[in-house]
């Protein structure tokens, strides 16, 4: 059965609208909560041609291409956009292709009239290496923060739900697009894919949400009680925290999004995925005796943040217990290499 995306029971989602794209409140930034920013970017130059035709956005865009490939997603007309795996589950329904962006523009409007279009998808493109200059004319500040500025862009397209761990504000710059976001909570009742291969390295959930099977997946009802459910128009943009569960749509036959991805913690912390993957890889498998035991220390040494959690401890002894700096971070990941390595 279709997925009801207008039940009026669901959760309604913050918005603020007339938010100046050069001066967003840091409560705003520092949400945990998605917030939807109406208009936020509404006068930038690319939304004013979204609104002639999808055409003249994307000729805008091209206008600050270097002409270097990108990879490009392509689908079969028969995978109706949803990027995802095969039926066997070794491999996707898609394959990565490497074109400049301007011969995927074409491709994409030599078959906008098409009922099943090939899909052709775009996904996170560093605007500064291939577009220079675009962020010059199509500015956002997020305050302090130093983000990492990617665009978007292809045909009508379907995201499966996934997380992020940088904060996010997702800007629609042509096309409609639709966003599903989910607690970090959630994560039982979306039946999430394996963690060691996903389409774009970050592990999605299995349900397919424009037809959902409710009887593989149950829990997922449980899932979209909870769920913000918002369609962006061109020029609005939405705040995503970091861990959300997003999933997206792309509701046009031509769309682009900008986004802007910033940590709240120094990059010299490294990813916590990669923390994740190494306790699987050491920790799974233990004895239960040993697994509790192990979540007893991670719960100590990690998730406790109590303020005398280490007070019984000398300050100038606590090595690694006391906050971590740059030069601690590369003390800490010379000896996981030397750790890794035995």
């Amino acid at each position: 059965m279709p997925l009801d995306k207008t039940d009026a029971s669901r959760p309604i989602i913050a918005t603020i609208e007339d938010c100046d794209p050069n001066a967003i409140a840091d409560e705003v930034l520092q949400s945990s909560q998605p917030i939807l920013l109406k208009g936020l970017v509404s006068q930038w130059p690319v939304v004013k041609a979204a609104s002639i035709s999808g055409r003249s956005a994307a000729d805008y865009i091209l206008k600050f291409d270097r002409g270097a490939p990108v990879t490009v997603y392509q689908g079969a007309p028969e995978i109706e956009g949803r990027i995802f795996y095969n039926e066997d589950f070794d491999g996707f329904n898609f394959q990565r292709t490497r074109q400049t962006f301007k011969d995927t523009i074409d491709k994409i409007f030599a078959t906008d009239q098409d009922s099943k279009p090939p899909t052709y998808y775009i996904g996170s493109t560093m605007v500064d290496h291939w577009l220079p200059g675009f962020l010059k004319e199509n500015p956002l500040s997020t305050g302090s923060n130093e983000p990492l500025v990617s665009i978007w862009m292809g045909n009508k397209s379907r995201i499966a739900a996934h997380y992020d761990f940088p904060n996010n504000i997702a800007c629609s710059v042509a096309g409609r697009r639709r966003f599903t976001l989910f607690a970090p909570e959630q994560i039982d009742n979306l039946y999430v894919g394996p963690i060691d291969l996903t389409p774009s390295g970050q592990p999605i959930s299995m349900v397919d949400f424009e037809d959902p099977d409710y009887v593989k997946h149950p829990k997922f009802k449980q899932a979209m009680e909870t769920a913000f459910v918002v369609e962006l128009e061109p020029g609005d943009a939405i705040l995503i925290p970091s861990m959300w569960w997003h999933h997206v749509e792309a509701l046009d036959s031509f769309n682009a999004l900008v986004n802007f991805w910033w940590r709240s913690t120094p990059v010299y912390m490294g990813s916590p995925f990669a923390a994740l993957q190494h306790a699987v890889l050491s920790l799974r498998a233990l004895p239960d005796e040993q697994r509790h035991a192990w979540q007893a220390l991670f719960e100590r040494y990690v998730f406790d943040q109590s303020d005398d959690q280490f007070s019984h401890i000398p300050e100038h002894a606590r090595g690694v217990l006391n906050q971590v700096d740059e030069k601690s971070a590369q003390n800490i990941r010379k000896q996981l290499v030397r750790l890794l390595k035995q």
